[in-house]
């Protein structure tokens, strides 16, 4: 699992079982690890690549995916039956029936040595879905116990089911808007949010980023990489100077707990992602909610619950289950997504 924030690498072993019509999970081994600076790099501006040093970089950074995880399960002396890779969402426009995640299935199983499923977004996206967020089939299977399952990620999303029926989407940017500000002063990211605690919230700022038209849609919607560079880090730099970096990230941070306190009536709500960790972020959350109880799991099931949850979306896929739910991105019909690159015989 690689998100949009480029925290790093996932790489969780898990192992699946089905009993009496229910799903059951263990994680066997998880490990995170960072980026090479100039694999970084390259997620980062891959958008603006040509179209030659695009296709080179998909085939480089599958095969590295591969290198990686050959190397994970022989450091543990372990075994793995597939791959489920969600690759590094480089394109997302969903209005135009198009999404890419960067990181080629077939460099991914030559490398590895293990079959592998990737590409799972795109069969909803064609089928008139938004492709996202696609972690929630995850939720309702493994996860049924809470009323809602939030992740804080490079966006947050939320997953909630109501007689019978999983709805879910994206809420807001989070740690794709916090790590690009604490970024520009060194930080890969505002540990604990302390540098954010230290700001001012700016109400104009504040005003203007709550009234940003994505908020009011409603029914099936996504959020990529785009509106955030093209809408939201220039109506913030157009507020504040770029010195006042815990300013916007004091600000941005409200503007998170604000929008969160909308979708969530009260109950219990399993808190995962790296944004979990932001002691600060999720103060802001519990005053604006305070009829909720946030529910932080283990480190492991915090840092490794979406990579784990594409795991079973390969083992869904695998048992010709669908693994993308329609009431959830708005496609036409629920969908196996996923394409199937076998590793050959040896």
């Amino acid at each position: 699992m690689s998100g949009t924030s480029l925290d790093g690498l996932d790489i969780c072993l898990a192992s699946f079982e089905k009993r009496a019509g229910r799903w059951y999970y263990e994680i066997i081994k998880a490990e995170a690890e960072e980026y090479p600076a100039d694999i970084k790099h390259k997620l980062a501006t891959a958008q603006s690549m040509s179209a030659l040093d695009y296709a080179l970089f998909n085939s480089d950074y599958g095969l590295y995916l591969g290198s990686r995880v050959k190397s994970f399960l022989d450091r543990n002396k372990l075994k793995a039956d597939y791959v489920a890779s969600h690759g590094h969402t480089i394109f997302h426009q969903p209005s135009k029936r198009f999404t890419a995640q960067i990181g080629s299935g077939a460099g991914i199983a030559a490398e590895s040595g293990v079959d592998t499923i990737c590409d799972f977004r795109t069969t909803d996206v064609a089928l008139g879905g938004q492709g996202a967020p696609l972690v929630p089939i995850g939720d309702r299977n493994l996860f049924h116990e809470y009323e809602y399952c939030l992740n804080l990620g490079g966006f947050s999303n939320i997953s909630s089911e109501r007689g019978g029926v999983r709805s879910a989407y994206d809420i807001s940017p989070v740690n794709y808007v916090l790590n690009h500000y604490s970024r520009e002063i060194g930080h890969d990211y505002d540990e604990d949010g302390k540098l954010a605690s230290t700001g001012r919230v700016k109400r104009e700022l504040l005003d203007e980023l709550n009234s940003l038209e994505f908020y009011s849609l409603t029914g099936p919607k996504s959020l990529g990489r785009e509106w955030v560079e093209e809408v939201v880090i220039p109506t913030i730099d157009k507020h504040l100077p770029e010195s006042a970096i815990a300013d916007k990230l004091s600000t941005f941070c409200e503007h998170v707990a604000i929008q969160i306190s909308r979708h969530i009536e009260g109950g219990s709500v399993l808190l995962t992602g790296g944004g979990a960790f932001n002691k600060y972020l999720v103060s802001r959350m519990e005053f604006y909610a305070p009829q909720c109880r946030y529910v932080v799991p283990d480190k492991q099931s915090v840092n490794f619950k979406e990579a784990l949850i594409f795991a079973f979306l390969g083992a869904l896929y695998v048992h010709n289950e669908p693994n993308c739910l329609s009431s959830v991105t708005g496609a036409r019909y629920d969908c196996i997504g996923g394409a199937l690159y076998k590793a050959g015989v040896q």
